[in-house]
């Protein structure tokens, strides 16, 4: 079949996002003998008129249309993605079958599929599914009872099944050297699921709670690839946690020195799991930054948003990785259950003595149905059962929920190293785009270092 593939992710801040779920599809989706192309809106100035030309242009039977976000996460300047989505769907239908997919669809499939009038829904992972879908519609089949397929009209869908061999994805048809000049690195994955129970993740439900590894051999090949054919030279590794399992981590990091690939990388990293051998392994291996999703710097938020970790693990691996030169960020959240605004100073306190490289912010947090953080705002009745979070919803703790963002800017503002989006401490668009003119390479809070911060206040209505 003749499929288009639409890459429906327009978001550029902090920087462009290469889609890799759509790669993963395709190397899937050719094999299957189907006929590919593919229409990256990211770089488009008028995206419906880019859809309706490559609608003209290859008269697709079947539109595949991937939502990576509903939203922007980022209150209290939340924005939906939603209506450019429905949009988008408006000009696809009538001139060919429309697919829904991707992880920003599969938090909420059965709403969105609605909202948005396509025909299909593809729940989760899509590498034997969709092409099953395909396979019917091209037999005349009833795709229906497909496990994780949505079908408009019904309210219930067979669960989903997670791959079990993770292959690699193909990039033939994808801009990777433009990801890499505007957005400074290329991404990999190397694992699925995630074990852990944080409050407020949608990774245990999107990838599963059992991890499944790639073979490290495929990896290899995948970033040779990347620096051979597509002049990589930054990789950053989208794994919820990079490190964990440690066995596995140890072995990538092996095999990447072993094979001479020379490619600087960063990651995101779980306090619990790392080892002085283990960071000198990452940094033998091209890692010359980590990143932290600490979340908070009081025990108390730690428990309440069900960490894995303590703040003597936060304290112990931030240390580890300064004494071995390596640039740190963490990422904290204000506002979840029992925050005050003790608990709060406690996170700024944290940071000044570990003096990471930056901390990046976020006020409130985005509340999405299935995980615990859902339960806690319906028992404190933050939400309600009829509540549309298609929209972004946000829970802030009742005891600092007046008074947080005042208290987070005027914190922040005092410190050179915080980055606060939505409140835009330290950070703006215009920053952000001046910042891509220097073709950084790597994540653009390694440049706090290096450049002088613009101490805008975030009420001057810049933004």
């Amino acid at each position: 079949m003749k499929l288009l593939l639409i890459s429906a992710n327009r978001e550029r801040s902090p920087y462009p996002v290469f889609p890799i779920g759509l790669a993963f599809l395709a190397g899937p989706l050719r094999e299957a003998g189907h006929d590919l192309s593919l229409l990256d809106l990211c770089f488009e100035a008028d995206p419906l008129a880019a859809v309706a030309t490559a609608l003209d242009a290859r008269q697709p039977e079947v539109v595949v249309i991937s939502l990576r976000n509903l939203d922007n996460v980022t209150w209290p300047d939340a924005v939906s993605y939603l209506p450019a989505l429905r949009e988008l769907v408006a000009v696809c239908t009538g001139r060919a079958t429309v697919v829904l997919g991707g992880s920003g669809y599969s938090l909420m499939p059965v709403e969105i599929l609605a909202a948005c009038g396509a025909d299909y829904g593809v729940v989760g992972e899509g590498e034997e599914l969709l092409p099953r879908l395909l396979h019917c519609l091209a037999s005349g089949a009833d795709p229906a009872e497909l496990p994780g397929l949505v079908v408009p009209g019904r309210e219930t869908f067979l669960p989903p099944r997670s791959i079990q061999a993770i292959g690699p994805p193909d990039r033939q048809l994808f801009e990777v050297a433009r990801y890499l000049n505007e957005g400074g690195m290329a991404n990999l994955q190397t694992k699925r699921g995630c074990p852990f129970s944080c409050s407020y993740c949608t990774y245990p439900l999107l990838e599963g709670q059992r991890v499944r590894l790639r073979q490290v051999d495929q990896i290899i090949a995948e970033i040779r690839t990347l620096v051979d054919q597509f002049g990589v030279d930054y990789l950053y590794f989208v794994d919820d946690i990079f490190n964990y399992p440690v066995s596995f981590a140890e072995q990538l990091c092996n095999a990447m020195v072993d094979a001479g690939l020379r490619v600087s990388w960063s990651a995101f990293i779980n306090p619990e799991f790392i080892t002085p051998h283990l960071l000198g392994l990452m940094q033998r291996a091209g890692c010359d930054g980590v990143e932290f999703g600490t979340d908070s710097g009081s025990s108390v938020m730690l428990e309440n948003l069900r960490k894995s970790f303590t703040v003597e693990q936060v304290r112990c691996a931030t240390r580890l990785c300064r004494e071995a030169g390596m640039d740190v960020a963490h990422y904290l959240l204000f506002g979840g259950p029992g925050e005050t605004e003790e608990t709060v100073l406690e996170s700024f306190r944290l940071m000044d003595e570990l003096a990471p490289t930056a901390v990046i912010a976020m006020t409130g947090i985005r509340i999405y149905p299935g995980t615990p953080l859902y339960r806690t705002a319906l028992d404190e009745g933050v939400i309600t059962a009829e509540t549309d979070l298609l929209q972004p919803v946000f829970y802030l703790a009742p005891g600092v929920k007046d008074r947080l963002s005042a208290l987070v800017t005027e914190q922040a503002m005092q410190r050179r190293n915080w980055i606060v989006p939505g409140l835009e401490v330290n950070v703006s668009p215009a920053m952000l785009e001046a910042m891509r003119i220097f073709k950084v390479r790597g994540p653009l809070w390694k440049m706090i270092k290096r450049l002088e911060r613009s101490h805008q206040h975030p009420l001057s209505g810049g933004h």
